[in-house]
């Protein structure tokens, strides 16, 4: 097969890493921008919604289909309850001070490994796509179910959008985050909020997690790399930049990608490290965050 081909499927992988990657990591981006929380815990959600989409995908009975909707519908619902309670037991107690809620969510990311591993167990359990339909290149063929994960990710992201932008609840989002006691002063339930859009960040990284584990196996360490990558996106991107989060996250899933079939997936992690270092120094606030007054 010749080069161009190669590049072809490098492309399309990458494509597939950046869509879900920019699903999770818009969710740490828009728990940073909103409520100014480094939130360690968010892989763990990730995992979370994986280990949950196997249980969900093997109670229903029927074709795999109708178990990949439920989870795909369930498994959100449940991990974004879960991180309401966790805001509303833990963050809200620590007034979301900032040094104090990274300590809570290492220690929330400990707590929902170790749930994981008591109630799933150590092993890496697949699930099935809802469909096997492949598409046909004259060098090779390609998944369809992959294709369908740019899709639905891409239709995720720009309901994100409208979401904030568009709706009553996207607004008191923007005015707590542009300004909490003004916020507060104006009747606003900033504590409400604040549980909402946790809650939202983590059901948005469980939305990835049952896209993906149909091609990656649900397992309980799996929320390591999706929190690094997703912390390298937000730091590329610029804090509480959605707009960068999304370009940034195609940028890595792209480069990933390619570099990954080319070369070696360590020297794309190697790549993007340094592409982080370099933004830190010459552009700390990111590519598209603002700089602080």
């Amino acid at each position: 097969m010749d080069f161009g081909p190669f590049l072809l499927l490098a492309t399309m992988e990458g494509l597939v890493m950046a869509a879900v990657l920019a699903l999770t990591a818009v969710g740490l981006s828009l728990v940073f921008g909103v409520m100014r929380v480094v939130n360690v815990a968010h892989g763990e959600f990730f995992m979370l919604g994986a280990v949950l989409a196997w249980f969900v995908t093997a109670s229903v009975p029927g074709p795999p289909a109708l178990g990949f909707a439920a989870a795909l519908v369930v498994c959100p619902l449940i991990v974004g309850g879960i991180a309401a309670l966790a805001d509303r037991a833990i963050l809200k107690r620590l007034d979301y001070d900032p040094e104090a809620t990274i300590v809570a969510t290492i220690g929330l990311l400990y707590i929902f490994q170790q749930a994981a591993l008591s109630l799933y167990g150590p092993d890496a359990r697949p699930v099935q796509a809802p469909f096997d339909w492949r598409l046909q290149f004259p060098w090779f063929g390609y998944s369809g179910y992959k294709l369908a994960v740019v899709a639905a990710a891409a239709l995720l992201l720009l309901g994100v959008r409208q979401l904030l932008v568009r709706s009553r609840i996207g607004l008191v989002m923007r005015a707590t985050q542009y300004d909490r006691e003004t916020a507060t002063a104006f009747g606003i339930d900033v504590d409400r909020v604040y549980a909402l859009v946790f809650a939202l960040g983590a059901a948005l990284a469980a939305v990835a997690a049952v896209l993906i584990v149909p091609i990656q196996q649900a397992h309980y360490l799996m929320g390591g790399d999706p929190l690094l990558l997703s912390f390298i996106v937000v730091i590329i991107g610029g804090l509480g930049s959605l707009r960068g989060t999304v370009l940034a996250a195609v940028l890595i899933g792209l480069s990933d990608g390619i570099v990954s079939v080319f070369f070696s997936p360590t020297l794309a992690k190697i790549l993007a490290t340094l592409l982080v270092a370099l933004v830190l120094v010459f552009r700390p606030q990111g590519l598209f965050g603002q700089r602080a007054a």
